[in-house]
């Protein structure tokens, strides 16, 4: 069974018309104002996940700062998982500085969906405000012990749209600070996994981490795949697409030319995402 736990979706009113959506949203607009930024439906991704032999996807859609936007997407995400229950599995995307954004993620669980994600702050760092700001929404994923995916990119190299201008010292103060939540980090968390050959601390402090592998071909060599495993064990890593922007099968010619057994594989593409969403077969 494979398993994309990383994968957007937007409503037919935003994919018509995004310019709409530009005003008071920054990071939207600067990562979709190209029109080549494609936006895909949920019946685009059923399309292509039975095209490339995927079984089931985390669906979510865009951090938004206004809370129209944000709730009228929840609302489309949990629409689209009520549907398709077999195959989809939701989150509740906000933006962790918007107002109401700890209450829209518990009525979005009341609803049914299954964590909360993608949580993003796209202009800043994890400075302690912004981690303080996160308090209430970490608590109640705690409380119901669902997952939080949380977007982290590498904090060097080349400049691309959605880039944040984060450290991974913010990004550890992050983790440091919520230890009874379960994350899953973005983007193989910007890299962070390296630090857990350190003799102390965080090697404990990450044990509750995950790492997706979103955007990968992108940004790393297979050999990521390997490396992340004999640092931080493969069943710490997800398979994750960021569909639309990659589709899921160039994903996994890298995988496989990785070198892995074939039980590493079956943790990374599916098996990880089984239990950390409580999925039984």
């Amino acid at each position: 069974m494979i398993i994309d736990f990383h994968t957007h979706i937007f409503p037919s009113c935003v994919i018509a018309d995004r310019h709409l959506y530009f005003d008071h949203e920054p990071a939207f607009e600067s990562i979709y104002r190209k029109p080549e930024s494609r936006l895909a439906g949920g019946g685009d991704l059923l399309a292509n996940m039975d095209s490339e032999g995927i079984s089931r996807s985390v669906v979510f859609g865009f951090p938004w700062t206004l809370p129209d936007h944000y709730q009228r997407h929840n609302d489309y995400v949990i629409e689209s998982v009520l549907k398709n229950p077999d195959r989809l599995t939701g989150f509740c995307a906000v933006d962790p500085l918007s107002p109401g954004a700890a209450e829209e993620v518990d009525r979005c669980l009341r609803a049914g969906l299954a964590g909360a994600g993608e949580i993003a702050v796209y202009q800043a760092d994890f400075s302690k405000d912004i981690i303080l700001s996160m308090r209430d929404i970490m608590t109640v994923c705690a409380e119901r012990a669902v997952p939080v995916l949380i977007h982290a990119n590498e904090p060097v190299g080349h400049s691309y749209p959605g880039k944040q201008p984060m450290t991974l010292a913010g990004l550890y103060e992050l983790l440091r600070t919520f230890p009874l939540n379960k994350i899953v980090l973005a983007h193989w968390g910007g890299g962070i996994f390296f630090y857990e050959l350190m003799k102390k601390d965080v090697r404990g402090m990450l044990s509750n981490v995950w790492f997706d592998t979103a955007a990968s071909p992108y940004l790393y060599r297979p050999d990521i795949y390997r490396i992340s495993g004999e640092i931080a064990g493969f069943d710490r890593i997800l398979f994750g697409s960021d569909y639309p922007l990659l589709k899921p099968g160039r994903y996994l010619k890298e995988i496989e030319s990785a070198g892995l057994v074939k039980n590493n594989i079956d943790k990374i593409m599916g098996n990880n995402a089984l239990k950390i969403l409580k999925i039984n077969k």
